[in-house]
């Protein structure tokens, strides 16, 4: 009986109950989190806990549980920074480089994911159109989870 219960969770984390906004800005996530909440009216907050891929990817996430509306919204990079370190054979210590790695690998030019758990056709628009209004975001538009490859790294 507690199986059934377990896989019945499990399989409903994959059915489309979010949306998602994606965005185009190199604004640092905390400088477009600010951004997002005044303009948005969120209350955006980072999460104690980054969203970990594997050892070395990382990405900050930032949430608001929007009680009034019943909205769940979460902030993710799509980026992170990775240090690699190179050994070196001459003298100096290890070369280290710097490399990006992105959390939805097919779409490397997105830089946020807004995730909208359940909201309302009206409130999504409106607030795909106050993002577009903040200065440093280049664009912001609605995509697609179905045909999102990556889709079950935004689910956490």
């Amino acid at each position: 009986m507690g199986m059934l219960i377990t896989h019945k969770i499990s399989a409903d984390l994959y059915d489309d109950s979010f949306s998602l906004i994606a965005i185009h800005s190199n604004l640092e996530d905390y400088a477009i989190t600010y951004a997002i909440n005044s303009t948005c009216g969120l209350y955006l907050k980072r999460m104690k806990k980054d969203l970990h891929l594997n050892d070395s990817m990382s990405f900050s996430v930032f949430d608001w549980d929007d009680e009034i509306n019943d909205v769940y919204w979460t902030l993710i990079s799509n980026k992170c920074e990775i240090e690699e370190e190179t050994p070196s054979l001459g003298l100096f210590g290890n070369n280290i480089s710097k490399r990006t790695d992105h959390l939805v690998k097919e779409r490397k030019d997105v830089d946020y994911f807004l995730k909208v758990d359940v909201a309302d056709e009206i409130l999504f628009s409106q607030k795909i159109k106050a993002i577009n209004k903040i200065s440093k975001v280049i664009t912001a538009y609605p995509l697609d989870t179905q045909n999102l490859k990556s889709k079950r790294n935004l689910i956490f």
